[in-house]
């Protein structure tokens, strides 16, 4: 079958490409086995070169990969931009810390010298979505490849010129053949994949049915998998926060992306008096945001990723209007084009407050004291992260321990840093992603326990 790159502003068929026969994918998981080989018996300073190489393409040519981001999937062009530049980040960082975090480490115990070791797995499958087609992908490839394992990119099939560029970039900047391979597939092809030997674990950032679904065969074939999900993040506005900020901040934690976030604040939680003050200042920010084509500079909202998405989006809000919610600006759809939206008069039974919405839409309730603020935070079946604004610091540390997500930041947005772990919890998903904590998911930590003969 052949799979159409479309642009989803003006549905113009941007590419094609052909799906990868079996005898095709055969060839590329022996290239990948083949690959790994020589890839796992360079010293951690090559494959940092090779790395910092990557980064420098990254930025050299940051203004082709924004433009391939935006006309595939719909994103404002200087948020596509950013993303590029953070994935030189994570390579740069990586580059510099790999070795170190998988350092060897000497543990005391009777024998004459025991140790733990941290050695590559292999071939890394990774299943990864649209909305960040460069960030998701980098966030997975510089620690596994750094760690030394090799890797197979089986992106979304709306995104494929995306998957082209990168993979060109690491043979561009020196990886070996095999080191990193794109497959071009449709998902039901993903359980032969997980079937082969070569394949010794899968990552996976998508939906919760996909994670089920790839996470079932893993476990068949007794491979790990690591799974990041949706999310439902909230955010949580105390008395006392600084208003203007915490404003500001939320319309971006919302609008980024137009909405298309895992990590996006999806549900605002605001104290009863402030919430008037703060629905004001947040709907005037929100019908001030521009608009329109997202390969135009100044653009800040573009178009969904395709219809169905906004046709979902819309299916939300209508539903939960007829249950009580008040639109205060947007709920509008034309075609993938979904309205900056903000709802008010919300109830936890709400498709807007239950689900995961996925596109630029804002509902924002009130609570009345902090015990009641984050009861709502944590009545999610998800569990990424939360946001809290306020001043006072002290009284807030208590509550951190009260939130069962896998982030908790304070006056600021929930976003992904290379220096810090990045996953979630229940139907979130699994295992962590960045940091330390990344790079040590997908090798063999190994005990070597050493006696006098």
């Amino acid at each position: 079958m052949k799979f159409k790159s479309i642009n989803p502003y003006n549905e113009e068929i941007l590419n094609e490409f052909q799906e990868h026969t079996l005898t095709e994918i055969n060839a590329i998981l022996n290239q990948a086995e083949e690959g790994f080989k020589k890839w796992r018996a360079t010293t951690f300073s090559s494959r940092a070169e090779i790395m910092k190489r990557v980064a420098a393409l990254l930025v050299q040519n940051v203004d082709t990969y924004a433009k391939t981001i935006t006309l595939e999937m719909g994103k404002p062009l200087m948020e596509s931009k950013a993303e590029v530049k953070k994935c030189a980040w994570v390579c740069e960082y990586y580059a510099e810390e790999a070795e170190k975090m998988m350092a060897l480490k000497t543990i005391k115990t009777d024998a004459f010298e025991s140790y733990v070791t941290h050695e590559p797995m292999g071939c890394i499958l990774a299943i990864m979505p649209w909305n960040f087609p460069f960030w998701q992908v980098f966030r997975f490839a510089a620690p596994a490849l750094m760690g030394g394992n090799v890797g197979l990119l089986k992106h979304a099939s709306n995104v494929f010129g995306c998957a082209v560029h990168i993979e060109n970039i690491f043979k561009e900047a020196g990886a070996p053949l095999g080191a990193f391979q794109n497959l071009f597939l449709h998902h039901d092809k993903v359980e032969y994949l997980l079937a082969q030997d070569v394949v010794k674990a899968v990552t996976l950032t998508g939906s919760e049915i996909a994670g089920a679904s790839v996470a079932s065969i893993a476990g068949k074939n007794i491979k790990k998998s690591l799974l990041e999900l949706g999310g439902s993040n909230a955010f949580v506005v105390l008395a006392d926060a600084d208003l203007d900020n915490a404003v500001s901040v939320g319309v971006n934690a919302r609008m980024l992306n137009s909405g298309q976030s895992c990590i996006a604040s999806k549900r605002f939680i605001v104290h009863e008096s402030v919430y008037e003050e703060f629905v004001g200042k947040f709907t005037k920010i929100v019908s001030q945001l521009k608009a329109g084509d997202p390969i135009e500079e100044g653009t800040k909202i573009g178009t969904l990723a395709r219809k169905d998405l906004a046709d979902t989006l819309k299916k939300q809000v209508d539903e939960s209007v007829q249950m009580g919610a008040l639109i205060k600006i947007g709920g509008h759809q034309k075609n993938a084009f979904f309205e900056p939206t903000v709802l008010t008069n919300i109830t936890r039974d709400m498709p807007v407050f239950k689900e995961e919405t996925f596109g630029p839409v804002a509902p924002i309730m009130k609570f009345k004291n902090i015990d009641e603020a984050f009861e709502l935070a944590n009545d999610s079946q998800f569990g990424l992260g939360v946001s809290v604004f306020t001043k006072d610091l002290d009284k807030l540390k208590p509550y951190i321990s009260k939130i069962n997500d896998g982030a908790f930041f304070v006056n600021d947005l929930v976003k992904s840093d290379p220096r810090l772990p990045f996953g979630g919890t229940k139907k979130s998903g699994y295992g962590r992603e960045l940091s330390q904590e990344g790079i040590l998911e997908f090798v063999n930590v190994k005990t070597v326990y050493i006696k006098k003969g």
